[in-house]
């Protein structure tokens, strides 16, 4: 099931895309139970939003064992956890903003992790049950800033830094999908969930003995090798098998 959500007739709508490129309409977010409505959309009528609102993103830090060797640093013995606030949230076809503040703005792409129903304090075993489905994410981030503040919530927290979607697939098994990032067309990065350091199921359990999860959060799993920069009049895609693809268009302020 690919849950979606939408704007059409000046209106946000919850929907579930359907494999004709339909858009069936929910009565409610899709969090306790799937409600349908009555109202059904071609999806090229609609403008696709990110595709659920968290309360917080919460991003992991060198969770593929190359990424940690392209920067140079150790892999870490436990998740590494930085937040990141809601304002950085835009969709699928929305832009990213560079900024003036920082000289080079990278990519990474990202397996998201959206959370179904609250986690506090679960077990791995439990977190599947958590665990709404998947989502494209990319996780920009202002690498000098990143460097020169020692700790990254400026460097991942400007505006538009966190688009994901186009959709939340609920029907995959996370455990080995091919990830793709391309700039201009370009493949930069390619990996599998495999290479994952810590898993999603072992990610939601950690995350919840730190933090309550609640619905709609977003958690990006970290990123495999190969990031690089953006720049004005890029086009940057995260790829995903088995989820879709994320698009975005880079530009100046």
């Amino acid at each position: 099931m690919r849950i979606v959500r939408f704007l059409a007739n000046e209106k946000t709508h919850y929907g579930i895309l359907d494999d004709q490129d339909q858009i069936r309409s929910l009565k409610a977010p899709p969090f306790e139970a799937v409600d349908y409505g009555e109202e059904r959309f071609p999806l090229a009528e609609v403008e696709l939003l990110a595709p659920c609102e968290p309360s917080k993103l919460i991003g992991i830090g060198l969770n593929y064992r190359d990424h940690a060797e392209e920067t140079g640093m150790e892999p870490p013995k436990e998740p590494m956890l930085f937040l990141m606030p809601d304002t950085a949230v835009i969709g699928p076809g929305q832009t990213i903003r560079l900024q003036e503040a920082s000289e080079r703005i990278d990519y990474e792409g990202e397996l998201g992790i959206v959370i179904g129903r609250p986690a506090f304090r679960i077990s791995e075993e439990e977190a599947a049950d958590h665990i709404l489905g998947y989502t494209c994410f990319n996780d920009v981030t202002a690498r000098d800033l990143q460097i020169l503040d020692m700790q990254w919530s400026r460097a991942k927290g400007f505006d538009t830094f966190a688009p994901f979607g186009p959709w939340i697939e609920t029907d995959i098994d996370p455990g080995a999908l091919d990830i793709e990032t391309y700039l201009n067309g370009e493949r930069k990065q390619g990996s599998n969930t495999r290479q994952l350091l810590f898993d999603p199921f072992h990610l939601v359990h950690f995350v919840s003995w730190v933090m309550t999860l609640n619905p709609g959060d977003v958690i990006a799993s970290g990123t495999p090798a190969g990031i690089g920069p953006m720049e004005h009049g890029d086009r940057v895609e995260v790829r995903i098998q088995g989820i879709g693809s994320l698009i975005n268009e880079v530009a100046s302020y």
